[in-house]
């Protein structure tokens, strides 16, 4: 039996896991690894680009910075969560502001230092974004359309400092990024639905508050039409391999969203909403393997033989 101590220990644990949303953070690592792997560098062996210390470096100072801006995240939505996440800013709330405080200038400090492993630029480049998540959170969020565009906008620059670290910037990533962008740029507006009630205690100017929920349904939807604009280009003009499965099971299960959108009223149809584009957006991390499966077996032959 664990004493009081210890399971206080343990949640608190989970609490601190919970404000920096750690699951989030190793998903978006798993994706530069993949992306690096796949897209990047596909002629490289997969032993080299995963034991590529440089590489470990910007994903580290990618993980630092990202989960620094949910801390300070939560630290300024703090009663807006009270109202909107009552169970989890419980949880939550078992770590001090202060730890947290702490907590954010440790994990700028480590982000930098990782980043000055690789060059200078680097860290110039994770400096800019450090701030630029700071912004956000103090003054931008608060903002009409500026806060979703600027956190959609936040959500995909570390993949770039991977991007230029390989100096691969072809077109095609960018169509993917693309993608991408389009539907964080939807679950933000969801989450906008989803904090409805918090955001209007807070005077928030999002879309739903300033627009009513039906003005945000609109976005939504627009957006929701904008992805089969990347998604066709993909398939329709590269060579994507089983992963065109992917994209275009994602457009259907986008047309489905939109159905159960158009239907929603209350917060809890709102959260299964987030969860399913949160779905299609985790899913898209792990079939990025599906570009050349072949290549996928072939690596792991001789990354374990």
């Amino acid at each position: 039996m664990l004493s009081r101590r210890q399971k206080l220990f343990f949640l608190k644990f989970f609490a601190l896991f919970s404000v920096v949303r750690g699951y989030n953070i190793l998903i978006i690592a798993l994706a530069q690894y993949l992306t690096a792997i796949y897209i990047l560098a596909p002629n490289k062996p997969a032993r080299q680009v995963i034991l590529d210390p440089n590489l470990l470096m910007l994903v580290l100072a990618s993980a630092a910075a990202i989960a620094s801006g949910y801390i300070i995240n939560s630290f300024y939505d703090s009663e807006k969560d009270l109202i909107n996440r009552p169970k989890k800013t419980m949880l939550d709330r078992l770590v001090s502001q202060n730890v947290k405080l702490s907590g954010y200038f440790v994990l700028n400090f480590l982000s930098v230092v990782f980043a000055s492993y690789v060059s200078f630029r680097a860290v110039v480049f994770f400096s800019i974004y450090i701030f630029a998540i700071w912004f956000y959170s103090h003054k931008l969020k608060k903002y009409l359309f500026v806060g979703n565009l600027t956190a959609a906008i936040l959500s995909v620059v570390p993949f770039f400092a991977v991007f230029i670290y390989y100096r691969n910037l072809d077109e095609v990533i960018f169509v993917h990024a693309t993608f991408l962008f389009l539907l964080i740029s939807m679950r933000e507006v969801v989450k906008d639905l989803v904090n409805l009630k918090g955001d209007l205690a807070q005077n928030y100017q999002t879309i739903p508050v300033v627009y009513g929920e039906d003005a945000a349904k609109k976005m939504i939807t627009t957006l929701a039409a904008l992805t089969w604009v990347p998604a066709l280009i993909l398939i329709n003009n590269y060579d994507l391999g089983l992963m065109k499965w992917y994209f275009w099971a994602s457009l259907l299960l986008i047309l489905a969203f939109v159905v159960v959108l158009w239907v929603a009223e209350v917060k809890r149809q709102y959260l299964w909403l987030h969860a399913l584009l949160k779905f299609i957006i985790v899913a898209g991390v792990f079939c990025i393997a599906l570009l050349d499966v072949d290549l996928l077996l072939n690596r792991f032959i001789n990354f374990y033989g």
